[in-house]
């Protein structure tokens, strides 16, 4: 019999268990995980283990913040993204002939 048949799943038995299981533990000791960054943030032995540990707990609280996209000369993410998209969708077409 083959591996994989056509309609099937290629994984029929699902996620192995050890994976839930693994998460589920290192979920369970969240909150002496950030007790740690906390204390590392306040009393850790150097400066880039205190800011290490401070930007893993705001990472955590409020998100990474965005990166912003900028090209040359400042260009914004739609200058960037109209760039990309000449260069690599309409590689032959002439920069005048780019708006249409």
């Amino acid at each position: 019999m083959a591996k994989f048949q056509p309609g099937r799943s290629g994984n029929p038995g699902g996620r192995p268990k050890t994976i839930t299981e693994v998460r589920d533990l290192a979920r369970a000791k969240t909150a002496e995980a950030i007790e740690a960054l906390a204390q590392i943030a306040t009393a850790g032995e150097s400066e880039a283990a205190r800011v290490s540990a401070a930007v893993a707990l705001l990472d955590r609280a409020w998100g990474k913040a965005p990166q912003a996209i900028a090209g040359p000369d400042g260009e914004g993410p739609v200058a960037v993204v109209s760039r990309i998209e000449r260069v690599i969708v309409r590689p032959n077409q002439k920069p005048e002939d780019a708006d249409g």
